[in-house]
């Protein structure tokens, strides 16, 4: 019911060559209801496999739901669409988890309408990695003006202070480190690491965690050859002089790198999970309920998405 459709019909009308080799994973009606609302022309093709061949000028459909067609209205999500929804990402999964599919492209999803439905994860990046059996996943915003990586996601600012811990820091700047190093094709990655607490801490006149978890972090980093610097105060860290040092800063919660690379971004901006055994790439935006159908929306995001989604599959052997 978000712009997720709006995003996928209005880029593929702009750039359809973007969309070669490319599937969409979804429920049989959400695309063409979409469509009339926007007042589009669009040909679509349902293929029952990825092999599927189909003329190129269509659009490339696989539904894994075996109901009739979903009556999806612009704007007004519903419960009983989130099944749906679930089974669609979850059927993606398992293509790039048996090795049939390079990546998954994702598109925004009403978190709150799944979990009322009984969806246990805070949104996708959690149930990819339960999917994959992956221990640790990094969540990375990239941009051309910066990279951010969250040591923690989708939790309440109060709980920040109780999950960041040495071993759980540690592991994730390995991550970072050796996906800028092998898929993004930076020799030497330079990042830096905020710190939690105003000032850093000032010397735990502010806080210890700076004290107690973060820099012990780095200092058993200290002999693995990177080039990592902190924890420095987060307020002058995203100053144009200072971020364009370094090649991703590790952050210690969401909206503290969230917020700088969205206002120097915002629309530009790609999700990337590191850490999975496959590419995934994400949309740096929400369903924007107001907005969809309406055809005043951007698609850029998706389009960069599906741009950095390619750029990582010709890195990788």
């Amino acid at each position: 019911a978000g712009i997720g459709p709006d995003c996928v019909l209005l880029a593929w009308k702009h750039q359809p060559s973007l969309f070669r080799n490319i599937v969409v994973v979804a429920r049989r009606g959400w695309l063409e209801s979409r469509a009339v609302e926007l007042g589009m022309s669009v040909r679509l093709a349902y293929i029952r496999n990825l092999n599927q061949q189909t003329e190129a000028s269509v659009l490339r459909v696989l539904s894994p739901c075996a109901d009739a067609e979903a009556s999806v209205v612009a704007g007004q999500p519903s419960p009983r669409e989130a099944d749906a929804v679930i089974r669609c990402i979850r059927t993606a999964t398992d293509f790039c988890l048996q090795g049939r599919a390079s990546g998954l492209i994702t598109a925004p999803i009403e978190k709150a309408i799944l979990r009322d439905a009984g969806f246990r994860f805070p949104g996708h990046t959690e149930f990819l990695a339960d999917m994959a059996g992956a221990k640790r996943v990094v969540m990375m915003l990239a941009s051309g003006e910066l990279r951010v990586a969250l040591l923690t996601t989708h939790v309440a600012l109060h709980e920040v202070p109780g999950l960041l811990c040495h071993d759980d820091t540690v592991q994730l700047i390995r991550i970072t480190y050796q996906a800028m190093r092998q898929d993004m094709g930076i020799a030497a990655p330079r990042l830096a690491l905020c710190g939690l607490n105003p000032h850093a801490g000032e010397q735990g006149h502010f806080g210890r965690e700076e004290l107690d978890v973060l820099a012990p972090a780095l200092q058993s980093l200290a002999g693995e050859g990177m080039l990592i610097d902190g924890p420095l105060p987060a307020d002058t860290l995203f100053s144009a002089a200072m971020r364009q040092q370094y090649d991703a800063i590790i952050c210690c919660y969401h909206d503290q790198g969230l917020i700088p690379i969205k206002a120097l971004s915002f629309g530009d901006t790609v999700n990337v999970t590191l850490g999975l055994p496959f590419i995934r790439t994400s949309v740096d935006h929400g369903t924007a309920l107001a907005r969809a159908g309406t055809g005043h929306i951007s698609y850029t995001s998706l389009v960069a998405a599906i741009d950095m989604a390619k750029t990582l599959q010709r890195s990788r052997p």
